[in-house]
């Protein structure tokens, strides 16, 4: 497999009051450019950690994170974050939002109108050209979380990484957003690596699905490969044996084997 972002034997410990905490374990994965690649496992797995990790927010103790074979040692433009909280700046607008991480990113390199450019092009990826000059407050939680993903993709990073995007939104918005998140990725051929509760959505969204051991000291327990084309009808899917089977590995997986095992 080629080596585009490379987690290479992993561990994660954090010292607490009680004692050293070994959150993960010899974790190791290769991810290819332009694959989608989704996180799950129980509450306590170190799901988010892993792709902190990957965010240069968090740095392993043993092991390493390669990224187009250099080191991640801390946050950068090639890796952009969205998070279950969208964090959006109250006093800026949508597109305010959105200017701010474009200028950061491009400000010492190109002009105040591509800056522009650059924004507008990922509000209306996302469907929102028509809420740029609105504020967080007049939109809904759904709209609030495009604002989030089109200022991540607006700095055209390398990885895409997404912790639970969806995870505090209502089941037909979040199924709305999925839908769109198919689309954009699509679009612009981004890395993904996400971190979810959720089964449908990782077998829905993903090119493979990394299922986390429970901690402490958890690591890669199984992967299992979605073979489907993306993007993917979810309406089809409810009939293909493919995605079936995928869905039934994956339940098994986190209701059988980890369950009997935390028991």
């Amino acid at each position: 497999m080629q080596k585009f972002l490379s987690i290479e034997n992993v561990g994660m410990a954090f010292d607490t009051k009680r004692g050293r905490f070994e959150a993960l374990r010899d974790v190791n994965l290769l991810i290819q450019q332009g694959e989608f690649v989704s996180l799950i496992g129980h509450s306590g797995c170190g799901k988010s950690t892993l792709l902190n990790m990957i965010a240069g927010l968090l740095y392993p103790t043993d092991g390493v994170v390669l990224l187009s074979n250099r080191e991640v040692k801390g946050a950068g433009p090639d890796r952009a974050v969205v998070f279950q909280n969208h964090s959006l700046l109250p006093w800026l607008t949508c597109f305010g939002n959105v200017h701010l991480s474009v200028e950061r990113v491009f400000g010492d390199t190109e002009s105040k109108a591509q800056l522009n450019e650059r924004t507008h092009t990922a509000l209306k990826l996302v469907g929102l050209s028509h809420a740029e000059q609105k504020h967080p407050g007049e939109i809904s939680g759904g709209m609030k979380q495009r604002v989030g993903i089109a200022r991540a993709i607006a700095m055209q990073p390398k990885v895409l990484l997404l912790d639970e995007p969806f995870g505090a939104l209502d089941a037909l918005t979040r199924a709305k957003l999925q839908d769109e998140l198919m689309g954009i990725v699509a679009e612009i051929k981004s890395t993904v690596v996400m971190v979810t509760h959720d089964v449908d959505e990782a077998v829905l969204l993903s090119d493979r699905i990394v299922m986390m051991t429970n901690g402490p000291a958890a690591t890669i327990g199984d992967i299992v490969t979605m073979p489907l084309a993306r993007p993917r009808d979810r309406l089809k899917l409810l009939s293909d044996p493919v995605y079936l089977d995928c869905r039934r590995q994956v339940l098994e997986f986190l209701y059988q084997k980890q369950l009997r095992a935390a028991a």
